[in-house]
């Protein structure tokens, strides 16, 4: 009889660890519902007030006035124009030839002497 009063405590205590183990879980799982869902919601409430400040600013005079002077190519009084010729070849190739180089390191050192350099000061010399 001690034996089967023992077994039903077991499986009694048993079930309820198991039953909170999986009561915890369901929180966890429900928990980072929550915080996705609130990080959803602040990320709306973000873009919302962001297309408000844009659509303040489209519906603004500085705007208009700007998207007027560039559709229509109009100037404010005293204001002029400069219109640049397109590249030439040339032009292209040398901004090629500039972009494409790199520079390169006038002497290689290894780093035992860069650590030497670093420790006993022989930089100093090349930094004067």
């Amino acid at each position: 009889m001690n034996n089967i009063v023992v077994a039903v405590a077991l499986a009694i205590g048993a079930s309820w660890a198991w039953g909170s183990i999986e009561m915890m879980q369901r929180n966890y799982g429900l928990q980072k519902e929550l915080d996705t869902l609130s990080r959803q919601q602040k990320l709306v409430e973000l873009e919302t007030e962001s297309l408000a400040l844009q659509q303040r600013y489209y519906k603004s005079s500085e705007y208009q006035e700007l998207a007027v002077r560039e559709r229509v190519g109009l100037a404010n009084p005293g204001e002029k124009a400069l219109i640049l010729p397109p590249n030439s070849q040339a032009a292209k190739e040398s901004d090629a030839v500039v972009a494409g180089s790199t520079p390169k390191p006038a002497e290689e050192v290894s780093n035992f002497e860069q650590w030497v350099n670093f420790l006993f000061g022989g930089n100093r010399s090349n930094m004067q």
